[in-house]
């Protein structure tokens, strides 16, 4: 599990209260629970949080922490440890939860979330340039039968291709978001097949209620036209059949000797019915060992080799198909350009994925401040890549970009840009 953490305090508002109406919603909340079990209620009352703030805040967690008379760690490892609680900022107007596992997205969940990347933001859990639209990837959220899915508030968008999900997010942004109606949107009705209903077409065989229904009206019109009435035959009752003894085995074994069932229809010596059984096969090691022409048309050996070889499509690790690459030689014209230390150095380690080791690693390049950083060229990060052995890790994180903000204003401005302080 990720870890989880509150919201930066230059977010975190100063207090927090229950309205009135939740107020009294939290108290009907508290009095489901035994005497002395109240703290049991937490769970329930910071979902009226956040459903009143939007998310859930430091000063929401402490105040039902004390609301509850629980140590205020406490109610922190609960909002920090369960997923429906979000932590930071959402959109105003709608924060939208893409499911992400097998069944959506091998619906096509991926370009769900392509359309959420480019109308509301790239990364996740950050809101729209208005502050009004937020989206995550979520597990399963319990409608796969009706994938691809989204959740918005507590209503399900079911059945949704991205031109349909890209309509819904612009009604939301209008402030037209209760007029879109929750549930599959291609038609369907609940998880039906796509095709229509192909059983349980009629529920008059099922329920019986029906069944009387029927009756009742059959004895009325029986009643009203009495002379249109014609008496259906009578089937004659079919003959018993007796019970087959197909199943029942040809042997002598005491446990199916009809000669010692008392009382028994048939009396037979045991000599006479051992002579009538038919003796198992001789084990034949050759024989077991050929399959049948019958079924493969040919007389064959099933014993392969003792070690087999690999599958040709058996999966290979991308480590185990290629060898580890050389590192690039530090006389390359594309190594970025170092500098003699200067008196004030930079901390690299602000930069999200450099460490320590890494930090000495790039000052022993010459690499001292987030300017350079933010200078690299995209030949220059490819061969720092390659130089730490980090396989595309400088492109995910991002390097420049967050380098660019620390050195145009800092951990302020890099707050500003990506929300949230440096790790």
């Amino acid at each position: 599990m990720s870890v989880r953490r509150l919201a930066d305090a230059s977010v975190q508002p100063a207090s927090f209260a229950f309205n009135k109406a939740n107020t009294a919603a939290a108290k009907q909340w508290i009095k489901k629970y035994p005497k002395g079990r109240e703290q049991s209620a937490i769970i329930p009352l910071l979902m009226i949080a956040q459903e009143q703030e939007g998310w859930v805040t430091k000063a929401a967690i402490e105040t039902i922490s004390d609301m509850l008379g629980m140590p205020r760690i406490r109610g922190l490892e609960v909002a920090t440890f369960y997923t429906q609680y979000q932590l930071n900022p959402v959109g105003t107007r709608a924060h939208i939860q893409v499911c992400g596992t097998t069944p959506c997205m091998l619906r096509g969940s991926e370009a769900l979330m392509d359309v959420c990347r480019s109308k509301i933001h790239h990364d996740q859990f950050h809101t729209n340039e208005k502050g009004t639209l937020s989206w995550e990837e979520v597990e399963c959220l319990g409608a796969c039968v009706n994938a691809p899915m989204v959740m918005i508030f507590k209503d399900t968008f079911e059945d949704l291709t991205p031109e349909r999900l890209a309509e819904i997010i612009d009604l939301y942004e209008g402030g037209k978001g209760a007029s879109v109606t929750p549930g599959p949107q291609n038609g369907r009705t609940g998880s039906e097949p796509a095709t229509g209903l192909t059983t349980l077409k009629s529920e008059k065989a099922i329920l019986k209620s029906m069944r009387e229904k029927e009756a009742k009206a059959a004895a009325k019109a029986a009643k009203a036209a009495p002379d249109a009435i014609i008496a259906a035959p009578v089937p004659a009752p079919a003959a018993p059949v007796a019970p087959s003894k197909a199943s029942k085995p040809k042997t002598d074994a005491p446990e199916t000797s009809p000669a010692l069932k008392t009382p028994s229809p048939v009396k037979v010596a045991p000599a006479v019915e051992r002579a009538a059984s038919v003796s198992a096969p001789r084990h034949s090691a050759a024989n077991a060992n050929k399959a049948s022409p019958e079924v493969e048309g040919v007389s064959k050996q099933r014993n392969g080799p003792k070690n087999k070889g690999e599958p040709v499509a058996a999966f290979k690790s991308p480590e185990a198909k290629q060898p580890a690459a050389a590192k690039p030689s530090l006389d390359d014209r594309n190594r970025p350009a170092g500098m003699e230390r200067p008196a004030a150095v930079d901390d690299l380690k602000l930069i999200s994925g450099v460490g320590p080791k890494i930090e000495g690693t790039l000052q022993s390049l010459g690499i001292y401040t987030f300017a350079q950083v933010a200078s690299w060229k995209k030949a220059e990060r490819e061969w720092v890549d390659g130089y730490l052995n980090f396989k595309g890790r400088i492109e995910r994180d991002d390097w420049v970009k967050q380098a660019k903000a620390l050195a145009k204003g800092g951990v302020a401005e890099y707050i500003r840009v990506f929300g949230k302080k440096p790790v």
